[in-house]
């Protein structure tokens, strides 16, 4: 096991390299890439990754907190049952990423490209998913609960059972939400009843 504190890292190559079981503590890597590097059970805190590449990088296991990921990209990358504790991740890209069984505790994930990920059952409760893209997603079953989905796009997103109670959804056309089994508080209701030009009093 090794450990990198308080380093900087600006347009260096990671790619292909064995870092497995590392620690990164207040690290800094600006434009670098980690492309089908070996990350797995890898621990960051505390550290600020901007615009990286991790395509078809080994991320399995890993744990970070209060890490930011920002304009990051994960395409075909590995994050099976990694965590992400109170995390920024706006703008990154998990196109193809397997994110099967990740957890994900607060944070904001706004902007991130997450098409046809599979969040089923998870608690997502409070994270900022603005203007996040779950087109073709599955969050059936997850606990939405107090979410940002404000102008989230929820085209063909597979939501039976999920839980948005107290979620925001400003901006969302909800006439394209398949609510069926959902969870809504009376707020919601009501809105979503006026998107198809109900009147309520």
């Amino acid at each position: 096991m090794y450990q990198y504190k308080d380093q900087q890292y600006k347009d260096v190559h990671f790619d292909g390299q064995d870092l497995k079981y590392g620690e990164l503590l207040h690290c800094t890597f600006d434009r670098c890439t980690f492309n089908h590097a070996y990350m797995e059970e890898i621990t960051t805190s505390h550290c600020r990754f901007i615009e990286c590449s991790f395509y078809g990088t080994s991320l399995n296991g890993s744990v970070h907190m209060s890490s930011a990921f920002e304009n990051c990209k994960f395409a075909e990358a590995n994050l099976f049952v990694s965590r992400f504790n109170e995390c920024k991740m706006t703008g990154s890209d998990f196109s193809g990423a397997n994110m099967d069984g990740v957890f994900l505790a607060k944070g904001d994930w706004s902007y991130t490209n997450l098409r046809h990920t599979r969040l089923g059952k998870q608690d997502l409760r409070g994270i900022r998913f603005f203007e996040a893209d779950f087109t073709d997603a599955s969050l059936e079953k997850a606990d939405l609960r107090d979410c940002d989905l404000s102008r989230a796009s929820l085209g063909r997103t597979k939501l039976s059972g999920a839980d948005l109670r107290g979620a925001r959804l400003d901006g969302i056309d909800l006439r394209t939400i398949n609510v069926a089994g959902v969870r809504m508080d009376t707020e919601q209701a009501v809105l979503f009843l006026r998107a198809y030009g109900a009147k309520v009093n």
